[in-house]
């Protein structure tokens, strides 16, 4: 019968404390942020002393370590972060944790043995992506949280890769890397560590109060009921979100988690209890997971929730260890020697050479104390092999000296670091120009006016509509989503966009490319601002892709667009996509009935309590899209633009009526400023 391989079980610190409660718990691993290129930037986070110090210890215990470097990089950065990630490699940190293409990219170019992770805040939701990654130096995948259990099954089927998945702790609504709410709105943004937690707020209906209203608010996901299947699924790796946490949580969670693996049973009634007193914002949801996404999936933190979390038993240190091995010899004649081993590392130490004894021989419950005395090393003894010849003398103290050398000589062995191989590296530039060019992005037929035929040079549709009718489009944007049970539907609309001779696709995920080449194979592949592009090494890459430009990422301002080279666009026009949703926030806010109306009118609308409105659209076929209130609109600045070097201008057209749409085109030909309220880059 084959042996159960279970997942690695890893676990979330956000300071040292957690990270020791972590290794308490019974983590296989722990991810950890450094004091900077981290999504999680206001955790207390690790200095690269801190972390030396943790990984040393993690490694004592058999425990990996792993860095997240999971921000969007700007092109100043490059040069820190990469000599951020050699001082974190000699440290002896296992793997990165990487969002940024180019980031990555040159990390691995640097450092070639050092294993990547894709970071969920890449966006990665179907295997296409993943086989992608593979060939860049990639080892494990961290896909969306949104995905169920059969498309994760999907993709460890269908990919070279690890697979690692979040398993427990809270939900971001939006798919991450793909929610610019916090740092449009709120100038906070989440791509770079800031994250406001604007879904945790209250939203209403446009012509209602801002009342009681958490449309956006998850509770967070636990997937305890689901263990046996999980490890049945062949997914590497379990992963706990909680960096923010404090040592208590952390400490219990990942508890409860190792006790589930270890016996291979899903949770009971009271794991889950015990699970909701450490944090819950009224419950658990595991909608995504088992395609459940209904209202049940909303919540809010409680005072009865606060109280049962501060009722938690403090975290003092830890108490977990480590087993090994251990063999004595005391031999007539011969040195004394001590054999430990552990964790596949193996060391002997000599000590002084045993006496004849003249009236009192040591015995083995002597030498059995001496070595059982491990006090506060991490280690306990499994077994115990003594080798002892009759009547020798050998004073307690040598003894003692003896165990010290062993356990010291095999904290060494197990926490020597290996050699990382160092290649030098020169950072890319890109090598194409930036096209001069208007291109408009409709979302509906009716949109696209005479008017803006005769001023943009490329027009696009919405991939389904622009299948359905090509009238007076030049190619299609690709929506942002799609998971591997979509993959059949988006190839028969593809086909029939080759048919309808599309010229140009906007590609919004990496996940996208593989099938456009080859349904589309002479297709004009255009990199959307859903890659969040910030940096010359991500241009390049993207370039060597074999993307004809790049759209940057909309949260960049002038003088960062400016620095980047290369076939760069940016969108000048049209209000920016906030969040991208698996759970209906129009039915959260109109309710079953009228909701399901709302969205197919595409009239569905959310109010904050400033009382901005964001307009929602339907993304077949059935996500949502929450745009900003506030369109951006440059039309006065075309000279500030062209200093940037932004002369492949994108505009953004979704709730604009056909004359609305005159009026935009109308205020850039002539440069004049924009009515009303507008964002600007």
């Amino acid at each position: 019968m084959n042996k159960i391989i279970l997942p690695e079980l890893l676990s979330p610190a956000g300071s040292p404390e957690a990270f020791e409660a972590a290794i308490d718990g019974g983590a296989d691993a722990i991810y950890v942020g450094g004091a900077s290129f981290n999504a999680r930037i206001n955790a207390q986070n690790f200095s690269d002393e801190a972390l030396a110090k943790a990984v040393r210890l993690a490694h004592l215990y058999g425990v990996k370590v792993y860095q997240t470097i999971n921000i969007m990089v700007h092109g100043r950065e490059l040069t820190e972060l990469i000599r951020a990630a050699e001082r974190s490699a000699e440290i002896g940190v296992d793997a990165f944790i990487v969002s940024d293409l180019g980031a990555a990219s040159l990390i691995h170019a640097h450092l070639p043995e050092m294993p990547l992770h894709a970071s969920t805040q890449m966006s990665i939701h179907n295997s296409d992506g993943a086989r992608l990654l593979a060939d860049y130096g990639f080892s494990r995948v961290v896909p969306a949280r949104e995905l169920s259990k059969e498309n994760i099954r999907s993709l460890v089927e269908n990919n070279p890769l690890e697979v690692e998945i979040f398993i427990h702790g809270a939900m971001c609504v939006s798919h991450s890397g793909q929610c610019l709410f916090s740092s449009l709105v709120g100038g906070r943004s989440g791509n770079r560590g800031l994250c406001a937690q604007p879904c945790r707020l209250p939203y209403s209906c446009a012509d209602q109060r801002v009342g009681d209203k958490y449309p956006l608010s998850l509770k967070d996901m636990s997937l305890a009921g689901h263990v046996k299947e999980i490890i049945d699924s062949g997914v590497a790796s379990l992963k706990i979100e909680g960096r923010m946490k404090s040592p208590e949580y952390v400490r219990g969670v990942t508890r409860i988690w190792r006790r589930l693996l270890d016996d291979g049973k899903n949770a009971t009634a009271d794991d889950i209890e015990e699970l909701s007193d450490l944090f819950s914002r009224g419950g658990f949801s595991d909608g995504y997971y088992t395609e459940r996404i209904d209202k049940k999936m909303l919540g809010v933190r409680s005072e009865e929730d606060k109280k049962a979390s501060r009722e938690a038993d403090k975290f003092v240190k830890i108490q977990r260890k480590v087993p090994l091995d251990m063999s004595v010899s005391i031999l007539a004649g011969s040195p004394s020697k001590l054999t430990l081993s552990c964790n596949g590392k193996t060391v002997s130490v000599c000590g002084e050479m045993p006496q004849a004894a003249i009236n009192a021989p040591i015995n083995e419950d002597t030498v059995k104390k001496c070595m059982s005395k491990l006090g506060d090393t991490c280690f306990s003894i499994r077994s115990l092999d003594i080798d002892l010849d009759s009547g020798l003398m050998m004073p307690i103290s040598l003894l003692n000296a003896l165990r010290r050398d062993g356990v010291a000589a095999l904290e060494a062995a197990i926490t020597a670091l290996p050699m990382q191989k160092v290649e030098p590296i020169t950072q890319k530039t890109p090598k194409k120009s930036a096209h001069k060019r208007n291109v408009g992005r409709f979302y509906s037929h009716e949109q696209i006016t005479n008017t803006a035929r005769d001023y943009f040079d490329v027009v696009l549709l919405p991939l389904d509509k622009f299948a359905k009718d090509p009238e007076k489009a030049d190619g299609f944007f690709m929506p942002p989503v799609i998971f591997d049970s979509e993959k059949e539907q988006i190839t028969e609309l593809l086909k029939k966009s080759a048919t309808n001779r599309a010229k140009y696709a906007v590609v919004t995920n990496i996940g996208q490319i593989e099938k456009l080449k080859e349904d589309l194979p002479d297709i004009n592949m255009i990199a959307d601002f859903r890659f969040n592009v910030a940096n010359d090494e991500t241009m390049s890459f993207l370039e060597d892709l074999g993307f004809e430009s790049v759209v940057l990422s909309a949260e960049l301002t002038l003088p960062q667009l400016r620095d980047i080279h290369g076939a760069k666009a940016a969108v000048v026009y049209g209000r920016i996509p906030l969040m991208t949703l698996e759970k209906c926030v129009i039915k959260a806010l109109y309710g079953e009935k009228d909701g399901c109306k709302i969205c197919s009118q595409n009239k569905a609308e959310m109010k904050d309590r400033r009382g901005f409105i964001f307009p929602i659209l339907r993304e077949p076929d059935h996500r949502n899209v929450v745009f900003n209130s506030l369109p951006t609109n440059m039309s006065d600045r075309q000279k500030e633009l062209t200093a940037s070097g932004i002369v492949d201008r994108h505009f953004l057209f979704t709730t604009e009526t056909p004359s609305e749409v005159d009026r935009i085109i109308e205020e850039h030909r002539k440069e004049s400023a924009p009515e009303g309220k507008v964002r600007r880059i």
